[in-house]
C-alpha cells in the first residue's frame, strides 16, 4: 500500500514538473497584454498630469496621482495610517477604459461606502490613502507591480494588469495606531 502511494504522489510530482517546464508561463503567456499596460503607464506617467508618489516603505514602488479637489481645503483633515480603517468610495478599471469593480453597488456598511483596513489592500492602495487627506478626490493609477502582479484575478482582471482607481476618502472610520 504503501508503495502505490509513493508512486502515486511521484507520477505526480512528474507531471506537474514536466507541464511547468513545457507549458507556457504567465510571463510569457500574457505577454503582449504585459507590454501595452507598461506602456500606457509610462505614456501617463510622462504626460505631466499625475503626480509620482513613492511608497516610504520601498523605493521602487509606486503610483500616480491625480487629486481633484482643492487641497488647501482638506490639508487639516486626517491622513489615514497602514493600520487605519477607512471608509472609500471607489471605481476601478483597466487601462482600456474596461470597468472592474466599483463601491457604488455595495450598500454595506453604507450606500457606497468600502470600508477597508488600509493594510489590506494592494499596494497601490497603501501609498495613496497614506497620502490623501479626508474629503480628498483622485485618479490614482496603480502599475501591476503595486496592484494583482501576475495574478488573475478574473476574466476581465488579468495579470500584469494596471488599474485606474476614481477613488474618494470618505472617512477614517478607526484611527489606529498600532
Amino acid at each position: 500500500m504503501k508503495k502505490l502511494f509513493y508512486t502515486v504522489i511521484l507520477a505526480f510530482l512528474a507531471v506537474t514538473m514536466l507541464d511547468s517546464c513545457l507549458g507556457k508561463n504567465v510571463y510569457d503567456e500574457y505577454k503582449d497584454w504585459r507590454e501595452k499596460n507598461d506602456e500606457w503607464f509610462s505614456k501617463q506617467e510622462a504626460s505631466g498630469q499625475y503626480t509620482k508618489l513613492i511608497a516610504p516603505w520601498d523605493p521602487s514602488a509606486c503610483v500616480l496621482i491625480r487629486w481633484h479637489n482643492d487641497q488647501e481645503l482638506t490639508k487639516d483633515n486626517l491622513v489615514p495610517l497602514l493600520s487605519s480603517t477607512v471608509d472609500v468610495k471607489y471605481r476601478v478599471r483597466l487601462y482600456d477604459g474596461t470597468p472592474v469593480d466599483s463601491s457604488y453597488y455595495l450598500t454595506s456598511p453604507a450606500d457606497s461606502i468600502y470600508r477597508t483596513m488600509v493594510s489590506q489592500n494592494v499596494e497601490g492602495w497603501m501609498i495613496a490613502l497614506t497620502r490623501m487627506h479626508v474629503g480628498d478626490s483622485c485618479t490614482v493609477v496603480v502599475p501591476y507591480q503595486q496592484a494583482y502582479g501576475s495574478t488573475k484575478r478574473s476574466e476581465v482582471l488579468l495579470p500584469y494588469s494596471a488599474l485606474i482607481f476614481d477613488m474618494k476618502l470618505v472617512d477614517i472610520y478607526k484611527y489606529k495606531a498600532n
